[in-house]
């Protein structure tokens, strides 16, 4: 299977190499592709050396599968001509998410939401993926009436030159800055551009791709996106409102029984869901479970997952299990 993978070198890219590796994808021949400036680099997989080569030459190749993390324009201008060879698209970016016709997809929610002629399927925001992983069983169970979530995001979400600010300024050093201030010993409410409405452009996401994936058009729900000086995983307080009366305890039972999912709730022994312990694992964890005493029938909890793995990187190469599964591609 020829597996090109765009936007190979950088922070999402090369996690996504880690984790085709490490979770033994059938990858015979990975074609690694970025930009006209890296072409020519070379990236280590399974032992190999592979040299980087640019989209046009990549699809010239004939790959089966692309998994693109290389930003939104080029993910517009490059995912269609994958698809036109019988290439399945797995895309990274916000390119896609909201197109009527387009999949977003999180195994563990709406894997049935994959066709055989979807070509090109998205892959959903960080922030919502460990969201949604959370909330649909407790929704198939208690039906979710309303969302209220802040988010603690990390600065691996914007991306390397983000991590390199953070401790440039923790060292003291001067250095190119992605960020409006400073971030260290800070607190941003700012992810992405501002809308007209006041919202990030984040928080739309999160908003609007829940619905899609939850296939819940009805969801109310309203977000607060925040980028806090951590490495290595996104931290969410979700407040949800289910018609049906709830119990803390059958909450509990039903996320220990959730593939993807573990729980971490015993707040006597200090246990609690932490970016520092879900960093460089895939499961979503959930704690600081507990009934909302202002409101009925809802609930507060604290969600934390790696945003690089299976906020990026695990759910896509997930999605291309499936279609290696449906026997799709070969």
């Amino acid at each position: 299977m020829r597996v090109a993978v765009v936007g190979a070198t950088g922070l999402v890219g090369t996690k996504m190499l880690e984790i085709l590796t490490e979770r033994n994808f059938p990858v015979t021949e990975l074609i690694p592709v970025a930009s006209s400036h890296s072409a020519g680099k070379k990236v280590s997989f399974k032992g190999k050396d592979y040299t980087v080569v640019t989209a046009e030459t990549a699809i010239s190749l004939k790959p089966q599968l692309a998994i693109f993390s290389a930003g939104g324009t080029v993910s517009k201008e490059w995912a269609p001509k994958f698809a036109e060879i019988g290439c399945y698209v797995v895309d990274n970016s916000s390119a896609w998410r909201m197109e009527p016709n387009i999949p977003l997809v999180v195994p563990e929610v709406n894997a049935h939401h994959l066709k055989k002629d979807s070509f090109i399927i998205a892959n959903p925001n960080c922030s919502t993926i460990q969201m949604v992983v959370a909330l649909n069983p407790l929704h198939k169970k208690f039906n979710l009436q309303r969302v209220v979530v802040s988010t603690y995001q990390s600065v691996t979400g914007t991306g390397q030159k983000a991590v390199s600010q953070l401790f440039n300024e923790r060292a003291g050093i001067q250095g190119d800055k992605v960020y409006p201030h400073p971030i260290d010993l800070n607190v941003l409410p700012h992810i992405d551009v501002f809308q007209d409405n006041g919202y990030t452009k984040e928080e739309m996401k999160m908003m609007m791709e829940t619905k899609k994936i939850m296939d819940h058009p009805q969801l109310k729900i309203t977000a607060t996106t925040v980028r806090i000086p951590t490495v290595g995983g996104h931290s969410e307080s979700i407040n949800a409102s289910f018609q049906n009366p709830v119990s803390i305890q059958e909450i509990k039972e039903i996320l220990l029984q959730e593939p993807g999912i573990t729980l971490q709730d015993n707040p006597s022994i200090n246990l609690y869901p932490m970016p520092l312990t879900a960093h460089d694992k895939d499961d979503v964890f959930v704690g600081r479970l507990r009934l909302d005493e202002s409101a009925p029938n809802t609930i507060n909890m604290w969600v934390v997952s790696d945003n690089l793995r299976k906020g990026a990187a695990t759910n896509a190469v997930q999605i291309a299990e499936i279609l290696v599964k449906n026997t799709w591609i070969s």
